[in-house]
């Protein structure tokens, strides 16, 4: 079987073939068929069509080669594509002087544009992992390191066969006793050169320390003259798992433990316009939800209509957190967590909260400024208490705004905790959202959020 033969890079080439055939279909519909377009100047706004799709087309490629990639991540990337065709697309049309096209033609095709990459780009990249994962489209590779760093790298391409990564075997100086798939050793690096051009391997993975310089000299000798894509695997902690972000200080590369996103202007300002805007919105019409629940709630016990405790929010800081009132008055509210078949409950009570129609309110708090629609849920005083000396990243999940719902809650980690893992991983959780924001990610979470509520959910009490 000779090298290249697996099928990946025509595989890539047939998705950007693709997104090219859309573009043009698109246009084809969109500004072809309408008559607002003077005919006399289709074939001219054609060709700058696809010449402006050059600039596109390596920013498109690069996507279709990443191997795994968010849904959000997927469809942020082709809004990118379409902006930047557009922009390269308007200057054309604007130097030669082609601006007779309405501007709603410009709207209705690249609205079309945009949906349609991103059902081909969430589609295809699915279809692609499926392909992979029935033992096609694969690269081989070989990693070069028998260490705890080779072995993490080797679980993470196993646990998914649609990264397409088949490994051939490790090699290194010396197999040590303790080495886990010791069974995959080939040997020595002076034989990797001689292995590679026999099993036609795709790429190398460099999984030793950086200060061998005869080492490092000797694989990319390697790779150099057999074209084998080199990648290089930094010795890190494996208690650092987090996302990272390449810095440098001068020449020397840096890399930054922990990235938060909200910390750019622009994304906050992104996030914060859309707080108000929809709790605006939700809290406009909210009587026509608010004042039957707020009748229910008088009628089913004595007590407030709203229930508002005081929550650590943003930095540390506290604020009064609103709620329909679920339970008889207690004076236990702002001590003990709500349970399963807790007796304080009402039967509206129970019902509302397994709807979340209790956190509604919140809103009041999200439009104030205190919350935001997504992020994670704030904690009561005494549990931040408790967690902050138990759980030693705990008080990372306050780097942004509490929110009405989360990546935890939609993740299945709400509710009780009763055993301390649980908060564990409902804080891992929420670090992660953090560190992944994008305003596509919490569209997901919302709908994610709505589809459980109306569904029921089992953590919900």
């Amino acid at each position: 079987m000779g090298k290249t033969n697996r099928h990946g890079r025509y595989f890539h080439r047939a998705l950007t073939l693709v997104d090219f055939l859309i573009l043009n279909g698109v246009f084809f519909v969109v500004t072809v068929l309408n008559p607002a377009v003077p005919e006399i100047h289709t074939r001219l706004i054609w060709v700058l069509l696809n010449a402006a799709y050059i600039p596109v087309a390596r920013y498109v490629g690069r996507i279709h080669k990443v191997r795994a990639m968010l849904m959000e991540r997927i469809t942020f990337s082709a809004l990118q594509a379409v902006c930047l065709h557009a922009l390269a697309f308007i200057f054309l049309l604007y130097f030669l002087k082609l601006d007779a096209i309405p501007w709603k033609i410009f709207a209705e095709f690249y609205s079309a544009t945009a949906l349609m990459l991103i059902l081909w780009w969430v589609g295809s990249h699915y279809l692609l992992k499926s392909y992979r994962r029935g033992g096609r489209s694969y690269s081989c590779i070989v990693i070069v390191g028998c260490n705890s760093t080779a072995e993490r790298l080797y679980a993470e391409m196993q646990s998914d066969p649609g990264f397409g990564y088949r490994c051939q075997g490790f090699f290194d100086i010396y197999c040590p006793p303790g080495f886990e798939h010791r069974d995959k050793y080939v040997g020595d690096l002076s034989e990797l050169e001689e292995f590679v051009k026999e099993n036609h391997t795709d790429e190398i993975f460099y999984a030793l320390s950086g200060e061998h310089r005869e080492a490092v000299q000797l694989i990319l000798g390697v790779c150099e003259k057999q074209m084998i894509k080199f990648h290089y695997v930094p010795q890190i902690s494996p208690y650092l798992t987090r996302k990272f972000r390449l810095d440098s200080v001068g020449q020397m590369p840096v890399l930054e433990v922990r990235t938060n996103p909200l910390e750019h202007t622009a994304n906050r300002v992104l996030k914060r316009s859309f707080d108000i805007a929809f709790s605006g919105t939700f809290l406009l019409f909210s009587p026509i939800i608010f004042i039957p629940l707020a009748i229910a709630i008088k009628l089913s016990s004595p007590g407030p209509v709203f229930f508002k405790q005081t929550r650590t929010g943003y930095m540390g800081r506290d604020f009064l957190c609103w709620k329909f009132r679920t339970m008889r008055v207690n004076a236990q509210a702002d001590t003990l967590q709500a349970t399963k078949n807790d007796p304080r409950k009402t039967k509206l009570g129970d019902f509302m909260r397994r709807t979340s129609l209790d956190e509604l309110p919140q809103f009041i708090n999200v439009f104030k400024g205190d919350m935001s629609i997504v992020g994670p849920r704030p904690h009561m005083l005494k549990h931040t208490e408790d967690y902050r000396r138990l759980i030693s990243q705990y008080m990372v999940r306050h780097l942004i705004k509490p929110g009405i719902t989360g990546w935890a809650q939609v993740r299945g980690y709400r509710g009780q905790t009763e055993e301390l893992w649980q908060m564990e991983r409902r804080v891992e959780h929420d670090i992660w959202y953090i560190e992944h924001w994008s305003f596509l990610l919490d569209l997901k979470i919302i709908v994610r959020t709505v589809m459980n509520a109306f569904g029921g959910e089992e953590q919900a009490f």
